[in-house]
């Protein structure tokens, strides 16, 4: 199996190439629930230890609907499958510029939660125009089991978020465990509160916004993931829901662009433009570096053939 291997702000994508399992025919979304349904241990194996990283995200290329679009892609984490992935779609851009099949420019993507465009600004370089976002439900309070109420939005930017803002707990590297310990019991809170989408959608991840120590970034974020790890970058849906909220509330003009950090450090510069259907339309700018080209070897009688299952 031909991947490759680049991360976004610290954030790694690993990109297959070939040798995915046969998904069939249909449009994107319908073969991502294929490959959810069907084949969890190809996915979990491709980024579990030891032949995956904590934190890794998967991008399995598949033939777009559209003869327009640049390629189709399904995102994965070691969890679950993913309706989109802002963070691997600026990789996946780098990757298609760093194997040849696209050029300086703006390409269109498929994806699952539906198409995206990218505009290529350089090798490294890439803006994403996302799917329109949403803020579905705001200030709604939970009660978290060991830390009490807890007040966040609850938004939609190709996955489902609820955002604490601002957070009760600093946001800065030094407490990356015990934010991860704190956004998990948010997310469980809200999935048992039933605080989700419109039509039930469970909440995936998990936004703490707080302030940045550096001069010129409108805040920090430490973003939870499906499989409980944390986003290094500071999250391409999670930034695009957050836009969505900061609209809802007025506090951000369509078109005024901010940067926003991750809790390492790394950033995006966001604005967006008034979507269709009431929501946002966000655009995200980051920066990919290839790490890695190689041929996964599944090999027979490797006892961690299928990766290593966290508890």
């Amino acid at each position: 199996m031909h991947v490759i291997d680049s991360h976004t702000g610290g954030m790694p994508t690993r990109v297959i190439l070939d040798g995915g399992p046969d998904l069939g025919s249909g449009s994107v979304a319908e073969r991502a629930e294929r490959l959810a349904m069907q084949h969890e241990q190809f996915y979990k194996s491709i980024l579990l230890e030891p032949r995956g990283q904590p934190g890794m995200v998967g991008a399995l290329l598949v033939e777009p609907v559209n003869p327009a679009c640049a390629a189709g892609v399904i995102y994965f984490d070691a969890d679950a499958v993913l309706g989109m992935c802002g963070h691997g779609t600026i990789g996946l851009g780098v990757t298609l510029a760093h194997l040849g099949r696209i050029g300086v420019g703006v390409h269109r993507i498929e994806t699952p939660a539906g198409e995206v465009v990218i505009d290529l600004k350089d090798p490294n370089t890439v803006e994403v125009t996302n799917i329109e976002s949403r803020r579905v439900r705001q200030a709604v309070t939970i009660d978290v089991d060991g830390y009490g109420s807890v007040t966040g939005d609850v938004a939609y930017g190709g996955n489902w978020f609820f955002i604490v803002d601002p957070s009760p707990m600093s946001v800065e590297p030094a407490n990356i465990r015990s934010l991860t310990d704190f956004t998990i019991a948010i997310r469980e809170a809200c999935i048992s509160h039933g605080v989700g989408g419109e039509n039930g959608e469970p909440v995936d991840h998990v936004i703490l916004q707080g302030k940045s120590p550096n001069k010129g970034v409108h805040s920090r974020n430490f973003v939870l993931c499906p499989d409980n790890d944390y986003d290094r970058s500071p999250c391409g849906t999670g930034s695009s829901a957050r836009l969505a909220c900061l609209a809802a509330s007025g506090q951000l003009r369509a078109g005024e662009e901010i940067v926003q950090e991750s809790v390492i450090g790394s950033s995006y510069r966001l604005f967006y433009e008034p979507g269709q259907v009431g929501g946002v339309v966000p655009s995200l700018t980051g920066q990919a570096y290839v790490m890695a080209e190689s041929t996964l070897i599944f090999a027979e009688g490797d006892p961690f053939r299928t990766g290593i299952i966290r508890p």
